[in-house]
């Protein structure tokens, strides 16, 4: 955990009330894809958890979608403006676990894919996406994505790609993979974990202060409460109980 004061260098819009941020300075303390940063906003005495998009030792990409005023406020902060953020928060994913990874994503869950996706990449590996959403305009930086991964689409109304979910795509579908990596809705993963539970998870969880004081993020495992702030945000998803 550090806290570090970052410059915005773009915050743009890429799709339905998604936005893309990016933020430079020394970032050098993110390890892990899948780790989550915590931004203060003025105005706001908790922070925001916000998954790591991609990052490197000198930016942050935040992918991120309003859904109150607080992100709200964040679509409209101006390229120079300096935000105050911890980073380094949560354990991320453990890429060294596959050879052959299946990447599922749900909604804003695909925000901590691209971070991944580019560390198996760094690897050799380039792995397959499954990436679901409502409808076709839900869908977000796909040219992005089809350089990094074998992107698969799966909308809800059929719009775009397979009619129908993620998890009913793998049922439907016999793919070849070691491990899966998933981030989604949590009746997704919930159904994710039913179906297979030969992965990992990403929560999503309010959290009160982020790294681990406040038992607010608190979930149910196999093994004992968790904090997903904590000893999270990625799982496996046998220990999680839904």
């Amino acid at each position: 955990m550090e806290k570090v004061i970052l410059q915005i260098s773009s915050n743009t819009q890429v799709g339905k009330d998604v936005y893309l941020m990016r933020l430079e300075g020394d970032l050098s303390s993110i390890k892990n894809p899948g780790e989550f940063v915590e931004v203060k906003l003025d105005k706001y005495y908790l922070r925001r958890p916000i998954s790591v998009c991609d990052y490197s030792s000198t930016h942050l990409s935040l992918l991120y979608k309003v859904l109150g005023r607080g992100t709200k406020d964040m679509s409209s902060l101006e390229v120079g403006t300096m935000l105050d953020v911890i980073v380094n928060l949560g354990n991320g994913f453990d890429t060294s676990l596959s050879q052959n990874p299946l990447l599922i994503a749900g909604g804003i869950g695909i925000a901590p894919m691209i971070g991944l996706a580019k560390e198996f990449n760094s690897k050799g590996i380039k792995p397959t996406l499954i990436y679901g959403a409502a409808k076709k305009e839900d869908i977000v930086l796909l040219n992005e994505l089809n350089k990094i991964s074998n992107v698969i689409i799966c909308t809800d109304d059929g719009s775009l790609g397979y009619k129908g979910n993620t998890v009913s795509y793998l049922k439907e579908h016999k793919l070849n993979y070691d491990k899966y990596y998933a981030c989604g809705p949590q009746i997704m993963l919930k159904y994710l974990a039913l179906f297979d539970t030969n992965g990992y998870v990403s929560l999503e969880a309010r959290m009160g202060c982020g790294f681990g004081a406040c038992m607010g993020c608190s979930i149910e495992t196999t093994n004992g409460p968790k904090r997903v702030c904590k000893e999270g945000p990625v799982f496996e998803a046998s220990e999680v109980i839904f």
